[in-house]
């Protein structure tokens, strides 16, 4: 059930932005609605917001030191946040079944590439796809992040940018040595990485996330559950969009997590957009399955919550904040009645 009248989510809420913090100190990156870089301290779940340095937006023309000087710095010490589609990309490349290589090379459930390599630039630790003196494993199957750096995207309704952190060049502190290289414009850059299909799945999976919390919507608004006074349903979205990474799927269970994050689909990876529309029958066919006999007042929160923490957790997969998924979210449903 789509219900676009209460998500209609605000895509400026979310942003990919390459490789994100150093997952040594816990670090994430999320773009905020007004396009403003913020870190969250996931050790300690502060809401406290600090405004990073600014963005720079870039057009497809400028040009810019973006040949790659194989350095390797930027595969060590990041956080590179994966959906589903690119999970399975992944593991094509490393010639692994989607489940195998999630289970041997990402973390919460398959959202994070976990970076548990040897040392390398700054003592941080390298990707687990990175190979010394070698480079990436599954270069072909790299995920946007990868592709992208040192560039961040931004879709903002049917406005697509280009932009990178920071007034100075992201490469100049760990590769200077692009300077000696050929500059390359934007467009020709992002043409050469192959980020195409890259971006369509990332958008696709956007969409999906708004279906799916459309459902979590429904069930709490048009089962009879706010009429009946709820105030629970809502306390749950904010408490599921302020845990950590690892607690989430927890909570969800893995039953879930696995049909969120290794769909068994028929389809081949060369079209994202039949991929995720047949994950999305996927999760809508076992939610009516599961869902068939609700009957009580706390079988329809049980149910929202759960559909709200898969949406919540594919958000932060493709770089939202679910801290402010959930409180956007629930704004909006307290504009429709909701009560919190």
């Amino acid at each position: 059930m789509r219900i676009t009248k209460y998500t209609a989510v605000n895509e400026r809420l979310i942003s990919v932005y390459s490789l994100t913090f150093k997952k040594s100190v816990k670090k994430e990156l999320d773009a905020t609605s007004n396009s403003d870089f913020l870190k969250i301290d996931e050790a300690i779940l502060s809401l406290k917001k600090h405004t990073m340095s600014v963005t720079t937006k870039l057009t497809l023309t400028d040009k810019l030191p973006l040949t790659c000087s194989r350095s390797g710095t930027c595969c060590h010490g990041k956080a590179v946040r994966l959906n589903p589609w690119e999970l399975a990309c992944l593991a094509e490349a490393k010639g692994l079944t989607p489940r195998a290589f999630r289970d041997r090379y990402c973390d919460f459930g398959g959202i994070h590439l976990r970076f548990d390599g040897a040392p390398g630039w700054r003592q941080q630790p390298a990707c687990s796809q990175y190979v010394p003196d070698f480079g990436c494993s599954v270069h072909l199957g790299r995920p946007l992040a990868c592709r992208l750096y040192p560039l961040g995207r931004q879709r903002q309704g049917e406005e697509l940018h280009y932009m990178y952190q920071g007034s100075d060049f992201p490469c100049m502190e760990g590769c200077p040595e692009v300077l000696d290289l050929p500059q390359l414009r934007v467009a020709v850059y992002i043409e050469g990485q192959a980020t195409k299909r890259f971006e369509v799945a990332h958008d696709a999976y956007l969409e999906l996330m708004q279906n799916i919390a459309d459902s979590a919507f429904a069930l709490l608004l048009e089962s009879g559950l706010t009429e009946a006074g709820d105030r629970q349903t809502l306390r749950l979205w904010r408490e599921m969009g302020r845990e950590e990474p690892e607690q989430l799927p927890d909570r969800l269970g893995p039953e879930w997590i696995d049909l969120l994050m290794l769909p068994e689909l028929t389809d081949g990876l060369n079209d994202p957009i039949a991929f995720s529309r047949q994950h999305h029958d996927l999760l809508l066919s076992k939610a009516q399955e599961s869902f068939g006999t609700l009957d009580t007042v706390t079988d329809f929160c049980k149910a929202s919550e759960l559909l709200m923490g898969l949406a919540l957790h594919l958000g932060r997969g493709l770089g939202a904040n679910p801290a402010e998924l959930a409180e956007h979210w629930i704004k909006t449903a307290k504009e429709h009645g909701a009560l919190d």
